[in-house]
């Protein structure tokens, strides 16, 4: 008898805490999927099924008739949308009620990561926003430029010093080590080269900062994200003590320096001095989208000039360089290694960037600008067909910080009322493989963004950078980042297949950062003409 009890107790709680929460969509009468307990919709990703990547594209085309539809992400239900009106009217017009992220460590947990731009919240983000803005207009980004072209050629001579005709480069391991000499020069005012030194600290730092690989990052992220009172309690903090105590100190020995010496340098950190005197103001650009197509609109928030002066303490600052960090080291490095693994595999369509940089490089008599460079029409179609194809993040989230209702369109459809702290997630990834905005989306094409083709796309078909207000504040520097790379890359060498270079591209399944099985090998072949 006893023994039933305790069968029947276990029962009651296994359908209460386990199986009745992921019946909360079929609830309210939104399709879903059939969640497992506990794992939700992540399973196949958990258990190394499917890469992350896969999953968004897997759910997104579950319910393709559906404006949205109901998915776990673990024990979190959360509200995928799928409709491009509905996308726009979160993001932008009704934005007020969506403001926030969902925290990706508790509150308190990390203080280094709670203060930092992406996880501020409200107020609280509206005012870093609005004074962090002026630090990426394009005015900035063409001071930073002389910085970033310093590193890129620091990464070419590397090579040619190599002094052989073709060179096996695994792109993902020598973009991350260009991506942190760039964060080095362009935000903390530091020169690193981490091509001829390998293991300096600063590389070694931010590596483990952005290790997101293997089973247990996975599931730290994962409870982080979807348990928070779990993670709260167990401290799960997004960085380690010594990785906060680097930065930290740099940072302040930084300000320090500058202080006693008086030194200006057009750097994310001398930006943050000035935005923390109040002496930064956000610069309208005169050119529409001057770093290319994808580059983000800043939305009204960004560019006020009367915000709440709250001070920006030493934590502030180390707070905001360390999220800048945190984005270029894995993101931009690894956005890059597919582009030139697509250019690899369709060496066509890197000849005819190679023609447009050889003219453009005759034409200028060798010297590249920032403004040279946002003039070549088909390395921005380049550019953003491999942002399309792989986009830098693949999905976004908004939290609902008020309540709201979503109207019903379809016939099938009623009213959806969403309380605060309820969750909804865009899948970025999803959309850009869409056959209905992309026909042939798994094949790379940058004629899809010519100047005739573009004009068709709609623009929330088109995300890489999120969109609203909330979207990525770093979408210029990530472009010039990319564009001066490839530039000089190309310039010098032909991306080539060879022995190693994994065909067909297969997506790794065990890590939540996008990446390929066996790696991004390619071949640097040193150009004739050079």
């Amino acid at each position: 008898m006893i023994w039933l009890l305790f069968i029947v107790l276990l029962c009651l709680i296994f359908y209460y805490y386990l199986y009745k929460p992921q019946l909360y969509w079929k609830e309210k009468h939104i399709k879903q999927g059939i969640p497992i307990p506990i794992l939700g919709d992540n399973f196949k990703s958990i258990t190394g099924q499917e890469a992350m990547i896969e999953m968004v594209q897997r759910l997104y085309n579950r319910h393709s008739n559906e404006r949205y539809e109901g998915i776990y992400q673990m024990m979190l239900p959360t509200l995928m949308l799928r409709d491009l009106d509905l996308i726009k009217q979160v993001t932008v017009k009704d934005f007020d009620h969506f403001v926030d992220h969902r925290q990706f460590v508790p509150e308190g947990s990390d203080p280094l990561w709670s203060k930092n731009l992406f996880s501020l919240q409200g107020d609280k983000w509206r005012n870093m926003r609005a004074t962090l803005s002026p630090t990426f207009t394009s005015s900035k980004m063409r001071a930073m430029f002389v910085l970033m072209e310093k590193a890129a050629q620091q990464y070419i001579d590397f090579y040619l010093q190599k002094n052989k005709n073709v060179l096996d480069i695994e792109l993902k391991d020598s973009f991350t080590r260009f991506a942190n000499d760039v964060i080095a020069s362009c935000a903390f005012g530091i020169t690193v080269d981490s091509l001829t030194e390998p293991e300096n600290e600063f590389y070694l730092k931010g590596k483990e900062a952005t290790n997101f690989t293997g089973f247990v990052q996975t599931i730290k992220f994962l409870v982080n994200m979807t348990m928070p009172k779990i993670a709260r309690v167990f401290k799960l903090s997004a960085f380690s003590p010594a990785v906060s105590e680097f930065f930290r100190k740099l940072v302040h020995d930084t300000l320090k320096l500058r202080k006693e010496q008086n030194i200006v340098r057009p750097d994310m950190i001398n930006l943050l001095i000035e935005a923390q005197k109040g002496q930064l103001q956000y610069e309208e650009s005169s050119e529409k989208q001057d770093a290319g197509f994808a580059t983000v609109e800043e939305s009204d928030i960004g560019k006020k000039t009367q915000v709440q002066k709250t001070p920006m303490t030493e934590l502030d600052m180390t707070a905001q360089v360390l999220i800048f960090f945190f984005a270029g080291f894995d993101s931009i490095s690894t956005m890059m290694s597919f582009l030139c693994y697509e250019l690899a595999v369709n060496p066509d369509i890197q000849e005819k960037l190679h023609q447009e940089i050889d003219v453009t490089y005759k034409n200028n008599n060798g010297k590249l600008t920032y403004d040279v460079l946002n003039k070549m029409k088909y390395m921005d179609m380049v550019i953003s067909e491999g942002m399309r194809k792989n986009p830098p993040a693949i999905a976004m989230d908004r939290i609902c910080t008020k309540p709201y209702t979503i109207q019903p369109v379809n016939q099938h459809e009623h009213p959806l009322n969403l309380k605060v702290g309820d969750c909804l997630w865009i899948p970025v990834a999803g959309i850009h493989h869409d056959e209905k905005y992309y026909p042939n989306p798994s094949k790379f094409d940058p004629e899809r963004f010519s100047d005739e083709n573009k004009e068709n796309i709609n623009l929330y078909s088109f995300i890489p950078f999120g969109t609203g207000p909330r979207n990525c504040i770093g979408s210029r520097f990530a472009l010039m980042e990319c564009k001066t790379l490839i530039f000089h890359i190309l310039n010098n060498f032909e991306l080539i297949v060879i022995d190693k270079t994994p065909i067909p591209m297969k997506y790794v399944k065990n890590q939540f950062n996008s990446a390929i099985e066996g790696g991004f090998w390619v071949g640097y072949k040193r150009r004739d003409n050079k």
